[in-house]
């Protein structure tokens, strides 16, 4: 059979099925990081959408079998630092050698989705190469530009991660982007491309709704639910809120994070004495939607000049989906995002400004109305239609 011919038989033999689309994820469901229910709405859209779907993943921290709303979930056992997160080098590669067997051992495979980190992309365009099969790339995050703004990384190593992920970019199929601010970056690294789609970041709003039982907390607080890094900056709040518990010892700072920079903040809290702040392990999505619903303001921060003024952390939508309003520090797309469209305070990245926020928050003076946030977030920031709109980009790849 001549090669057109080849590849004519393919094409009909793909229309007569449903497309099989592997995703492969170092975190997946029930995890409760923000990548993880993000690469579930997607594949739980392409399901609808007809697609069969494989997940490649990690075993998930805990004992006993985890369920799942997707119909075929693949787990492997990875390596994971003390605060249970594949984080770092030697936890990229547990995930990234056995996957590049996985792949390849895949039965066939007519799409590929890949989350990051880099080594992850490198490994999925090997293998996508190999099979014969487009490939999509999910840039929610710059990690080149994340690397960079940690103190004490080697320019070499940059440099890799640079040049890591923008060759997996170049020759992806489609690289799916979370907000405007993302896209430009990226175009800003290798141009404009047509494979370049902006299909926007959300939230789980059937989980995170004003609607249901709060977590039960004495007193007013606020929330920290989410990663702290160097770029998050979340130090700021502790500043800030040493000044208010003076005012207000009843308040409390609870923090479900994990992340590398929360041993460093746990550390300042009991060199400083710092009063009124907890730091809590990670919960399931409803239980941070209960403590939400019962807080006064959710947290978010952006740490000023390291080049991640783009980024809008889904810590805000979680908020506001249930109607609590956000206190947001920094400069960027989440302070313009807050500030015009009233979704809670934004301040500069300031602990004074942070402060005159939680006195505000706690007077119960000038925060919106919880259900017009709710409505403004059900418009703009469903996890459900976002992924509705990356799974349209990942099966148009199927027609190139």
């Amino acid at each position: 059979m001549r090669p057109r011919s080849r590849a004519r038989s393919r094409t009909l033999r793909r229309a007569e099925r449903p497309p099989h689309v592997v995703v492969a994820t170092r975190v997946y469901a029930p995890e409760p990081v923000a990548a993880a229910f993000r690469q579930e709405a997607l594949v739980l859209a392409l399901e609808r959408a007809g697609a069969e779907v494989t997940v490649l993943t990690t075993t998930a921290p805990g004992a006993g079998r985890v369920r799942s709303r997707a119909r075929k979930v693949s787990r492997w056992p990875v390596k994971r630092d003390h605060q249970g997160q594949v984080r770092g080098y030697v936890s990229y590669l547990s995930f990234d050698l056995p996957l590049a067997l996985r792949l390849l051992l895949q039965r066939r495979m007519d799409a590929l989705v890949l989350e990051p980190p880099p080594t992850t992309g490198m490994v999925g365009m090997v293998a996508a190469a190999v099979r014969r099969a487009p490939y999509t790339f999910y840039a929610a995050d710059v990690w080149s530009d994340a690397a960079g703004s940690v103190e004490g990384v080697p320019s070499p190593v940059i440099s890799a991660v640079r040049w890591a992920e923008t060759t997996v970019w170049k020759r992806a199929a489609r690289v799916l982007t979370i907000s405007p601010g993302v896209q430009h970056r990226l175009e800003q690294l290798i141009g404009a491309r047509p494979q370049l789609a902006m299909v926007g970041n959300g939230i789980d709003t059937e989980t995170f709704t004003p609607q249901g039982p709060d977590a039960g907390e004495s007193g007013p607080y606020f929330v920290y639910a989410g990663t702290v890094s160097e770029w998050q900056g979340a130090g700021v709040f502790l500043e800030a809120f040493s000044r208010v518990h003076r005012e207000h010892p009843e308040a409390r700072l609870l923090f479900f994070s994990e992340g590398s920079g929360r041993d460093e903040l746990e550390e300042r809290v009991r060199a400083e004495g710092i009063e009124g702040v907890e730091f809590r392990d990670k919960i399931p999505p409803a239980q941070v939607a209960a403590h939400l619903r019962g807080a006064l303001a959710g947290l978010s921060s952006i740490t000023p000049g390291q080049g991640y003024e783009f980024a809008l952390p889904t810590k805000i939508y979680a908020a506001t989906a249930t109607g609590t309003p956000v206190i947001h520090a920094g400069e960027g797309a989440a302070h313009d995002r807050i500030r015009d469209n009233q979704l809670g305070w934004a301040c500069d990245y300031d602990a004074e400004q942070v402060a005159a926020a939680m006195l505000a928050a706690i007077a119960g003076t000038s925060a919106p109305d919880p259900e017009r946030t709710r409505a403004w977030t059900l418009e703009n920031a469903s996890l459900a239609g976002c992924a509705a709109q990356a799974a349209e980009q990942v099966l148009g790849s199927l027609r190139r």
